[in-house]
């Protein structure tokens, strides 16, 4: 399969070593141009590219920057066909993102993610923290094997996200439509707590979505107060510690 990844951040990077190993041909841009992409993210056979040449002409487009940062590369979708799989791994963080006045509303953020690319799209791995998608992947069929969320309205965009989250390491677990894609937003029970397929299936029917906002802003107060401490910085299981206490 012709993958192309927008963006080489912590998730955008794993993706592309990992849908690489799997043996898919995969193009990574990021912001800096090809040149400046490390060499461990082409390790596993990736292709450096520009962001151009990242979206043409491939099966699926993993989107993995900055939600702000989508109007940004919504112009390279013009001569995206509509027949392509795009999957979005973005969350909204009104800290790092300024805020956004339909998402403060309301909007679901998948919603508004199509609204500025005019295409559609499928959410996952947004909802798994960098540290556990790098080291916490299993084989299939393993018991204790990691689920990630997934949402999308199309059955071709579904089918396709979902044996790739596969071919990552984890389950996949279908949350629906892009309108309940909310139930894997910052702050629900869903987001990086690392659960099961049958772990997921008990408490995604518990999100409160009035709830998720207040939610997420603890755990990044949280987080960033440990960050400024120069005697207690988090471990890599601080988020999925804090997310377990206070999401479930």
């Amino acid at each position: 399969m012709k993958i192309g990844i927008v963006g080489v951040g912590h998730i955008g990077k794993t993706l592309a070593m990992k849908l690489a190993k799997a043996g898919h041909d995969v193009f990574v841009a990021g912001s800096s141009g090809p040149e400046k992409i490390h060499a461990d993210v082409l390790a596993t056979g990736a292709q450096a590219v520009t962001a151009q040449q990242a979206v043409q002409d491939k099966d699926v487009i993993i989107l993995s920057i900055p939600l702000n940062r989508i109007p940004e590369i919504a112009p390279l979708f013009a001569s995206v066909s509509e027949d392509t799989t795009v999957i979005d791994t973005s969350n909204y963080y009104p800290a790092r993102d300024l805020k956004i006045d339909s998402i403060e509303a309301g909007q679901v953020e998948s919603l508004w993610v199509v609204q500025q690319l005019g295409h559609s799209i499928a959410k996952a791995w947004n909802a798994i923290g960098s540290h556990s998608l790098v080291v916490n992947g299993k084989p299939a069929g393993s018991p204790d094997r990691i689920a990630i969320p997934i949402a999308a309205d199309r059955d071709a965009d579904r089918e396709l996200t979902m044996k790739l989250v596969d071919d990552t390491g984890f389950n996949a677990f279908n949350t629906g439509s892009l309108a309940n894609s909310w139930r894997q937003q910052p702050g629900a029970p869903a987001y990086c707590t690392d659960l099961t397929l049958t772990e997921i299936q008990a408490v995604i029917d518990t999100a409160e979505k009035d709830r998720l906002p207040k939610r997420r802003d603890l755990v990044v107060a949280a987080i960033m107060e440990r960050m400024s401490s120069s005697t207690a910085n988090p471990d890599a299981d601080f988020g999925l510690r804090l997310s377990r206490a206070l999401y479930m």
